[in-house]
């Protein structure tokens, strides 16, 4: 009695957070792994749908926006986008990225009901495990990137790398966020995942991937354009292109001013905040996620 007592009682159903996430890594590779076996199970291609769906995207808007509406630049069109190739492609794999890892977290709670409702683990793990896999495809598709930028000219230094991690990080801890937020939530409101859906459908036009930034400062004023700049997600794109495409432009293209010394830091600060804000929704929603689901 005396060693309960001093243990102290916990309320059940409820974990540490993050906490938990980092002592139980094994029973997060399990869960990556089940999901990738059970998403590609019956598949013929398997994960080399993670090369063809983007290289489809890519395709469609490449022709679509590229040629037909002329944002490459060509002698014919001596105001497009240089090298608009490699500056599509890079918006695209990040924002992919953050499409599938927020949408699958936000359903990974109802998705995983069944096994929730028999044993206790760290609830966090699954949109965190969904999370985990959406990088494992965006990841070929980032060796794609690599070589395409390559065969463009790419020579980047060491900040410009640096540059790409920070953008990812910011994707990944604002998805992260997110899909902790609307993952409790969509087990009390189914309406959470479609809100999801309607949330990537904007995100994907509400950031730089297949315009220039320059089209959107010309057309807002000074304050509209800086809560667009201020968008996580319009910084992580905006890093990408300074990591990738960048440096295979003449130096005529530009990059958002203050991208680092103010950008940077507040995508970051943002995507934290967002971080925080999920995990504490997550912890005051999932004492009854068994009971719900």
């Amino acid at each position: 009695m005396s060693e309960i007592a001093q243990g102290g009682l916990t309320t059940p159903g409820l974990g540490r957070g993050v906490r938990d996430i980092r002592q139980s890594s094994f029973l997060l590779k399990l869960l990556v792994r089940k999901e990738l076996k059970v998403r590609y199970r019956g598949s013929v291609l398997g994960l080399l749908w993670s090369y063809v769906k983007p290289g489809v995207q890519f395709i469609v808007f490449y022709v679509a926006l590229g040629v037909f509406l002329g944002l490459e630049r060509s002698p014919r069109n001596p105001d497009g986008l240089p090298n608009y190739a490699v500056y599509l492609f890079s918006g695209i794999v990040l924002i992919n990225f953050f499409s599938e890892a927020l949408g699958n977290a936000a359903r990974s709670i109802v998705t995983n009901g069944n096994l929730i409702k028999k044993i206790y683990l760290p609830r966090e793990l699954f949109p965190v495990a969904s999370v985990w896999v959406s990088a494992v495809h965006f990841f070929p598709q980032l060796v794609v990137l690599i070589v395409a930028s390559l065969f463009a000219g790419w020579h980047p230094d060491a900040f410009q790398l640096l540059a790409a991690v920070a953008g990812f990080v910011i994707v990944a801890l604002l998805a992260t966020g997110l899909g902790l937020f609307f993952g409790a939530a969509n087990v009390y409101f189914r309406d959470a995942e479609n809100l999801v859906d309607m949330l990537l459908m904007v995100a994907t036009w509400a950031s730089p991937v297949m315009y220039a930034w320059t089209m959107v400062q010309a057309q807002l004023g000074s304050v509209a354009f800086s809560i667009y700049q201020a968008n996580p997600v319009t910084i992580g794109v905006e890093l990408f292109h300074y990591a990738f495409w960048f440096p295979t432009t003449d130096g005529s293209a530009a990059m958002p001013p203050n991208l680092f010394s103010l950008w940077l830091p507040l995508g970051l600060v943002v995507a934290l905040l967002v971080l925080g804000l999920g995990q504490f929704t997550f912890r005051r929603l999932e004492g009854r996620f068994a009971q719900e689901l």
